[in-house]
């Protein structure tokens, strides 16, 4: 099926799902936290890292994948970007609300680029976050429409100022994906097969929120609620278990640029990292 560009500019949601403290507690755990983050998996002093939002507003990934009738065997996560607008309570609600703002037409058998606009409010209208989530349908290039180039990025011409190393566990994917995101590509070794990978890989979120954790650990003195941006472009899959490592740039006071490669190979993993800090 070609897909669905009507889609385009059509109001999505509102996707409204609850959550409680333990929610909070399993996401902190499923990106790699323990009694190194106590604050993030202990109901006493509970901590909310920011991304959390990003595992709440998955279905809200999956209607504009179903919008857009994208092919299921092609779609990968390829960027998300997020501004934070205030703390997030420890238990509550979230209502994701947003529309398909562009496809780019990556050419056939390359695939397609398509972009939505989300913004999160809490269950009292008071908006948590917003900004762009980037799905890569691999299996649906070549409609006719018009890619774009990338925007302009460059680190810094020096090694990074700060390297945070991390290891997920082999069933790291088995874990996150009880927060809400249970695409087979992350589970299954035969869908993940056939849609052109060795086995299951982890979840893009799941490694941003690897780095989210280094992130906050090394600028803001593990206060999560001081992060204003976060934003990052998924360049290759990683399985799981293989080392990482997040590599940091401070480029002003309250601004860095960051990456997350393989530690073996240097694989660049998440690329185009941008952080900002109140």
């Amino acid at each position: 099926m070609p897909l669905n560009l009507d889609a385009i500019g059509q109001p999505l949601g509102p996707v409204v799902r609850p959550y409680e403290a333990e929610d909070v507690i399993l996401y902190a755990l499923a990106v790699g936290c323990g009694f190194d983050h106590l604050d993030y998996c202990h109901e006493q002093n509970l901590k909310v890292l920011p991304t959390f939002l990003a595992a709440r507003a998955m279905d809200f990934f999956w209607t504009v994948v179903e919008k857009v009738a994208a092919n299921l065997n092609g779609i990968v996560h390829a960027g998300q970007r997020m501004h934070f607008h205030a703390p997030i309570a420890v238990a509550g609600e979230t209502r994701t609300t947003g529309c398909i703002a562009r496809i780019h037409d990556k050419g056939p058998g390359t695939g397609a680029l398509i972009e939505a606009h989300f913004n999160i409010h809490d269950g009292n209208a008071r908006r948590l976050s917003s900004g762009t989530v980037a799905i890569f349908a691999r299996n649906d290039g070549g409609f006719g429409g018009t890619s774009s180039p990338a925007a302009p990025f460059e680190f810094p011409p020096r090694p990074p100022d700060t390297m945070v190393a991390a290891r997920p566990r082999a069933a790291q994917p088995l874990i996150y994906r009880l927060t809400g995101d249970r695409f087979a590509l992350h589970a299954d070794p035969e869908f993940a097969r056939r849609a052109g990978f060795e086995g299951p890989v982890m979840h893009g979120l799941c490694t941003l929120g690897f780095a989210t954790v280094a992130l906050i650990d090394t600028f803001l003195s593990g206060q999560p609620h001081r992060l204003s941006l976060l934003a990052g472009r998924f360049a290759h899959p990683l399985y799981p278990g293989v080392p990482i490592h997040t590599q940091l740039w401070q480029v002003a006071p309250n601004r860095a640029l960051w990456r997350t490669v393989e530690a073996g190979s240097g694989t660049v993993i998440i690329d185009r990292g941008e952080m900002q800090w109140r």
